[in-house]
């Protein structure tokens, strides 16, 4: 029997829940998500923002496109739990958690406090173990699929030469935690196997926000880091995501998969 790749790819009746789903890069995300025909719930600690991103999936997909914007602080863990009860009330169920959000300062090496330490560890390496313990139970039941955000920084180090002479820094504890994030993806990918859940990570760069690409030094030190020479765009990433989070990819796990120009090749 001839499996079509529409079929593989379709998300029709399926659950996804993206954290920092409004955000530059999560938006395009929850966007493959509607187009592939799966309910979308977009988390993060500004609800407002959430629900005005849920809005515009639904004007833009149609009627038939189901997106929710939910109220998350991913420090507390009563408030993950709070969010994992609604998907669950709402939905049934969960198919798909993508743990993408990101906050803290720009620190350099110099600048960083153990405070900001603590916090962007915790942010960024202890929130996506809360929501897997959260969710597991649902994602055990529809054995379903995890994809983790990492980035280029989790398996490089940045060249500080990049930096030099511009008001942007890359804190020392953003690629430490995103390593940390490709390592917790892989021994997930081992141990919830048993269960039928896939674990992936996707590791963007460099895809600055649309501040940062006004400054013409940096963009041309980014763009000239990786043999395609440019940065990407947010789009850019939705086929890695349909790939992963969809049946197309359902014999790929404990993968990280770099969507960067090549940046790492040289």
């Amino acid at each position: 029997m001839t499996v079509m790749l529409k079929d593989l790819f379709s998300l029709k009746d399926r659950t996804a829940l993206v954290t920092g789903g409004a955000g530059f890069l999560g938006t395009a995300m929850c966007e493959a998500f509607a187009e592939l025909g799966a309910n979308v719930v977009i988390a993060s600690r500004d609800e407002g923002k959430c629900r005005n991103a849920a809005a515009a999936l639904q004007s833009v997909f149609g009627k038939g496109t189901h997106a929710m914007g939910l109220g998350l602080d991913l420090l507390e863990p009563e408030s993950v739990e709070n969010c994992i009860q609604v998907v669950e009330r709402e939905f049934g169920g969960l198919d798909i958690l993508v743990n993408n959000a990101w906050s803290g300062k720009k620190n350099s090496w110099e600048s960083i406090t153990e405070e900001d330490w603590r916090y962007d560890i915790d942010m960024s390496l202890n929130s996506p173990f809360r929501m897997i313990k959260a969710a597991f139970p649902m994602l055990k039941a529809r054995r379903g699929v995890i994809m983790n955000v990492g980035s280029m920084y989790g398996h490089i180090a940045p060249d500080y030469r990049i930096y030099e002479g511009t008001t942007f820094d890359n804190p020392p504890s953003y690629g430490a935690a995103k390593a940390g994030v490709i390592q917790f993806t892989k021994y997930l990918a081992s141990f919830l196997s048993p269960h039928g859940i896939r674990v992936n990570a996707l590791s963007p760069g460099a895809f600055p926000h649309p501040p940062v690409r006004e400054h013409e030094v940096f963009l041309s030190r980014l763009s000239g880091k990786n043999p395609m020479g440019r940065v990407g765009d947010p789009h850019e990433l939705k086929g890695a995501v349909a790939l992963l989070c969809s049946d197309a990819g359902g014999y790929i796990t404990g993968q990280n998969i770099c969507v960067d120009g090549g940046w790492a090749v040289w």
